[in-house]
């Protein structure tokens, strides 16, 4: 992996772990039924919601360090 690959890997490992710190969680919206009677249209869409484990969070973060320290020493 180049140089600037690899601090870019960096860069969005430590943002997306710094987010699942802040937020903790996030939700999405899943579209699970569709049906069509008579010309009306109808569907049912479920939002989930999941968890992001502190640990990793810490752990995309310290990685994300790593990487930007050990991709520039070569």
């Amino acid at each position: 992996m180049s140089g600037k690959a690899m601090t870019v890997v960096a860069i969005v490992l430590i943002a997306l772990g710094a987010f699942g710190l802040a937020r903790g969680k996030f939700s999405y919206t899943e579209e699970t039924h569709e049906a069509e009677i008579a010309g009306i249209e109808l569907s049912v869409k479920d939002r989930e919601t999941v968890a992001v484990p502190q640990w990793l969070s810490i752990g995309a973060i310290a990685a994300g360090a790593l990487l930007l320290v050990f991709g520039r020493r070569k």
